[in-house]
């Protein structure tokens, strides 16, 4: 029985602190060794009943049509509940498109956390995990959020302590990356990057941000096509960033920063050449509904 008429649900985007890729699994995938991190920088998804599925993305240049991963969440939803009904699914966009910040995930995330409030569904945290494994590999981590290591294709999550205090500055250029065109240019030319995700998950669980630091990287990196990447680090560095790397497989690029004053004073020399600058701390949570 449904328990409202509407619901805000808030998900957050998310940083790779550490991306390796250990190998193959059976059907061509990667096995991949990850630290995720939430951080505060939203979608926001607004759903309503409807007796009809209808998706809006008012101000974005993404498509509303059935391939979008909102879409898919509401039907892998109704499938799994067997609820005859409809959703009025509107997002209000704030993270980057093709930037390796999971914003597409967050919001089959947030869809699924929504419809489980919007229509009393009680699905356990397990459940929505598996109906979004099937989505999409970052869906999961999108609905658990806060700092996960994370193995095999995304399927894997074990949380970790919140990391020590600190904030991030992300950069991304004015073009994406394909995360399927990243993944083909890694098996054809490697990488010198294996950051060690053993390491970084015993630097969190210690508190302690410069080892924490010293263990990121990303395997996907010099392989992304991102040409922006090496003057965004350099930049973020020279303003003060712990360390600086890429995301996901691109093409955003973060620095680690102590405090908000840095930060900020990055994203302001950031501004100057790349027009999408954003200033985040990590989120210690993942999908939530908003009041």
């Amino acid at each position: 029985m449904a328990r409202f008429n509407c619901v805000t649900v808030l998900a957050p985007a998310k940083l790779n602190l550490a991306l390796d890729v250990v190998g193959l699994l059976p059907g061509g995938y990667h096995d991949l060794d990850m630290t995720m991190q939430a951080i505060t920088l939203y979608e926001r998804v607004v759903l309503r009943r409807s007796p009809y599925l209808d998706l809006r993305l008012p101000g974005s240049l993404v498509a509303p049509n059935n391939k979008n991963t909102a879409i898919k969440a509401a039907l892998a939803f109704f499938d799994y509940t067997g609820l005859l009904a409809g959703v009025d699914i509107t997002i209000y966009k704030n993270t980057p498109v093709r930037a390796g910040m999971a914003g597409g995930s967050a919001d089959a995330a947030a869809v699924l956390v929504g419809m489980n409030e919007l229509y009393g569904a009680h699905l356990s945290m397990s459940e929505l995990c598996a109906l979004g494994a099937k989505i999409g590999a970052d869906v999961p981590f999108a609905l658990m959020g806060g700092t996960c290591r994370v193995q095999g294709v995304g399927d894997f999550l074990k949380a970790l302590p919140p990391v020590p205090e600190c904030w991030f500055t992300v950069v991304m250029p004015d073009y994406g990356v394909s995360t399927p065109e990243a993944f083909a240019a890694y098996d054809k030319v490697g990488s010198s990057i294996h950051p060690d995700c053993g390491a970084q998950e015993a630097a969190i669980r210690a508190g302690d941000l410069d080892a924490l630091c010293a263990a990121a990287g990303n395997a996907l990196e010099e392989c992304s096509g991102a040409k922006d990447t090496g003057a965004i680090k350099t930049l973020l560095r020279e303003h003060g960033a712990v360390t600086a790397l890429m995301t996901g497989s691109g093409a955003a690029v973060f620095g680690v920063f102590r405090d908000e004053g840095a930060a900020r004073a990055a994203a302001q020399a950031a501004k100057r050449r790349w027009k999408q600058v954003y200033v985040a701390q990590p989120d210690r949570g993942g999908a939530r509904v908003s009041r």
